[in-house]
């Protein structure tokens, strides 16, 4: 029998191109996967356009749950944003589909997995990473990084398609470069390559509309939270997956979550790129809008630096290590009592608060208002600043008796 290699399989040209030439080039039996992170419609005809290009089987596996309880939910709760923009939209999902590649590549007995990616980005390393931690044995095949792979441009794999009787059922005409899933869609390429150039928002957004051509006027919304957890949207009960598409809905009518940014690539380029996620920001929002009348000072300081680390640790695709595993674990106890409900409304692109509720809050309006109350006199801050100042005052003390002596 043929040795098997599982692919991860879009559908899109590069995988395409992809099966026969792992079929002309080591003889593999090729076994398809495509997994199942939210992007809707991109799946249609998949089964019949992987059998037509000499694949063996076709996976088609829904992760989209796993993705947003197991791989989200962390990264809402840590406040993870890279670079302080990016939601990390497309970094989540891979260490997910990695895993999915890795089992069932064990299901088949395949001896090892094959991934689309450039050797310019930053997928390559996210989705090898994650391989060679759940999976040391298996061979890695990244064709683009292949010196057997000859097909150096677009015009090049349709050629080769062409060539092998593949019939493309879809446009290869030059468009933007897109990754989509349930929290986010990315887009790279055509003028957005020029940071110089405004983007064609019109031609370019697919979840949403610009704030200027959001609704005149602004829509509340309430939701509820469970110990990090989101649990409901206007007072119905959905599981995390349904409340991102109908955050995603909600944010795309306002105008919300939408971001250019030239980010740092981990192979060391910058690149520029387009990101919607109107359902993301809005819950990364609220979440913080609840969690910021629970958590105490220390704790927040702390959960800053632990956000920012974890926002970088799973950009460059360490989700599988020891690292990443402690700070989800630090993260994990601090969400213990966010428990509560918020609310704001969407207008023009902006979030804005309405009030927010929890059992656990730490706000006391005692303490907080002018008046002085049971709980704080106002003369015990006197004795509280001059400690708190009091090297500060050593400080100037000394170099003022320094600057005497040296002016004698």
């Amino acid at each position: 029998m043929k040795e098997k290699v599982i692919l991860a399989y879009s559908g899109g040209l590069d995988t395409t191109a992809i099966i026969p030439w792992l079929k002309e080039t080591y003889d593999y039996d090729v076994v398809c996967v495509c997994a199942d992170c939210g992007q809707g419609n991109e799946l249609d005809g998949l089964d019949e356009r992987a059998m037509s290009c000499g694949a063996s089987k076709l996976y088609i596996e829904d992760i989209t749950d796993e993705f947003c309880e197991d791989f989200i939910m962390p990264c809402v709760q840590a406040h993870a944003v890279y670079e302080n923009k990016y939601l990390l939209g497309t970094s989540m999902a891979r260490p997910l589909i990695a895993k999915r590649l890795v089992e069932i590549a064990r299901k088949e007995g395949a001896t090892a997995i094959c991934h689309g990616a450039t050797g310019k980005g930053n997928d390559q390393i996210r989705f090898e990473l994650a391989i060679k931690a759940l999976a040391p044995d298996l061979d890695i095949i990244a064709p683009w990084r292949n010196e057997k792979w000859n097909l150096q441009s677009r015009e090049d794999e349709i050629e080769y398609c062409h060539k092998h009787g593949i019939h493309l059922p879809f446009a290869t005409d030059s468009s933007y470069s897109r990754d989509r899933n349930i929290w986010h869609i990315s887009h790279e390429g055509l003028e957005l390559e020029d940071p110089a150039n405004e983007p064609n928002y019109d031609h370019l957004l697919v979840l949403g509309t610009t704030p200027e051509k959001a609704p005149e006027e602004g829509e509340y919304v309430t939701m509820t939270f469970e110990k990090g957890v989101p649990t409901s949207v206007n007072g119905k009960q959905m599981k995390v997956a349904d409340i991102i598409r109908t955050l995603n809905e909600l944010g795309g009518k306002h105008g919300i979550g939408i971001i250019d940014i030239v980010e740092n690539r981990v192979v060391g380029m910058k690149s520029r790129g387009v990101y919607e996620t109107p359902g993301g920001t809005i819950l990364y929002e609220a979440h913080q809008q609840l969690e910021e009348l629970i958590l105490d000072r220390d704790t927040t300081t702390m959960k800053l630096d632990m956000g920012n680390k974890l926002a970088q640790v799973v950009y460059e695709g360490k989700w599988f290590t020891p690292l990443c595993d402690a700070i989800r674990a630090f993260v994990t106890s601090t969400q213990e009592y966010v428990t509560g409900e918020v609310k704001f409304k969407l207008y023009k692109g902006n979030i804005i608060k309405a009030g927010t509720t929890s059992p656990y809050s730490l706000y006391n309006e005692s303490l907080a208002s002018f008046t002085t109350g049971d709980l704080y006199d106002h003369h015990d801050a006197e004795g509280f600043i001059n400690l708190f100042g009091l090297s500060l005052k050593v400080r100037a003390m000394k170099q003022n008796e320094n600057a005497k002596n040296n002016n004698k």
